[in-house]
């Protein structure tokens, strides 16, 4: 099928006020020119797109956050004849493809704004009787095995059957930096794209824990990191690395060993609060989902984020492990999460679930972990 342009389509952007939604509008049209070559703008709530390669478009706008549907349209001028007109040249080519024939019912959906000496309803029955009359097919307004839409918009009309599903959410770069702590495993990277799709610019932050896990995860790292930046085209994602397995051998040897995880954890919140500062993001996210393990009970996340002062998001807080893998599996991070590298061997036998943040601190003071904290700050490089 030659199609003219690529009709798309937002959500809550429409629900911003109009000062709002300029600024929301206008990253978005930023985003999809950074992926792909187009021209674009939009008007009316509706998103016109002109593609130099349609296929690379059709594959990128799928990754685009702020689009919840989009369509390739046949344009054509608002009028009957040549609506008639490319309307039986659409469904014959749709009958030459294999995707429509005389036994598959079909409904004609069709949508209009601005003044014009029809109805919508008039409209659809007219573009039913051509369909019937080229191809035969019944009609079932119900649950058609074909739907056709016609959304006239003023002296336009744009002919189409696919509604494509976008991400949604919105456009990435319109809700500020946050500090995502990235593991190697399937909860960060889902939490990571979550945050994403609520318009958050991403610093992704990776502890390494060497010798404690094989040094292949630095490669799984930056696979999951490019997996992420296709849904982050125009805004930078950045990657950083901070060198941990001295900070977890001081805690192994000086602390009770059932703490390790929970010391480990709040040794990285408070890095990625340091680093949050420098760098001027708003919050840190982590993929923490209630007793999933045992530095995620409610005891031990208040512990461990006790003193942290800015916020900490956690978009997994209340879903369960299949339901994250398989939103890992859609976004296409679930492999490379899931690609063997070995657990962590720093983690105890039988790892404490229930710490109290005074206990915490005041092991914290005993070990004076501050100036490892600040010691292990220096080994942070840029992926």
């Amino acid at each position: 099928m030659d199609y003219d342009l690529i009709l798309g389509r937002y959500g809550e952007i429409a629900l911003k006020s109009p000062r709002v939604r300029r600024k929301f509008e206008s990253q978005l049209i930023h985003n999809i020119k950074s992926a792909f070559k187009t021209e674009a703008h939009i008007r009316e709530g509706r998103i016109f797109i002109h593609p130099a390669d349609f296929k690379e478009a059709l594959d990128k706008l799928t990754k685009i956050f702020g689009i919840i549907s989009f369509s390739p349209v046949i344009a054509m001028k608002t009028d009957k004849k040549v609506i008639s007109t490319k309307l039986r040249e659409y469904v014959e080519k749709l009958n030459s493809e294999g995707l429509f024939d005389e036994k598959k019912s079909f409904a004609i959906r069709c949508k209009r704004t601005g003044a014009h000496n029809f109805t919508s309803q008039e409209l659809a029955a007219y573009a039913g009787s051509i369909v019937q009359d080229k191809i035969g097919a019944p009609v079932d307004l119900t649950k058609p095995d074909i739907e056709i839409f016609l959304e006239v918009r003023g002296g336009k009309t744009y002919l189409f059957h696919e509604i494509i599903p976008g991400p949604g959410g919105l456009p990435i770069g319109t809700s500020g930096k946050v500090v995502s702590l990235l593991s190697g495993g399937i909860d960060s990277a889902v939490a990571t794209y979550l945050i994403m799709k609520r318009g958050c610019k991403i610093l992704a932050l990776h502890f390494d824990t060497h010798p404690y896990t094989s040094k292949k995860t630095r490669i799984k790292i930056k696979k999951l990191a490019d997996k992420l930046k296709e849904y982050s085209p125009g805004v930078e994602f950045e990657l950083l690395t901070i060198e941990y397995g001295e900070y977890l051998d001081y805690c192994i040897s000086k602390a009770p060993r059932n703490l390790t995880c929970i010391l480990c954890k709040f040794g990285m919140y408070h890095i990625a609060e340091k680093i949050a500062n420098e760098k001027k993001a708003l919050a840190i996210v982590d993929g923490n989902s209630i007793g999933q393990v045992a530095s995620q009970t409610l005891h031990n996340i208040l512990a461990t984020r006790y003193s942290v002062k800015i916020p900490i998001l956690s978009p997994l807080i209340g879903f369960d492990k299949i339901e994250i893998e398989n939103l890992a599996k859609r976004i296409g991070t679930y492999k490379i999460s899931t690609s063997p590298n070995g657990a962590c061997t720093a983690a105890p036998p039988h790892p404490a679930t229930k710490i109290s943040p005074q206990k915490l601190l005041k092991i914290k003071q005993s070990l004076d972990l501050d100036p490892k904290l600040e010691k292990i700050m220096e080994t942070k490089t840029k992926y």
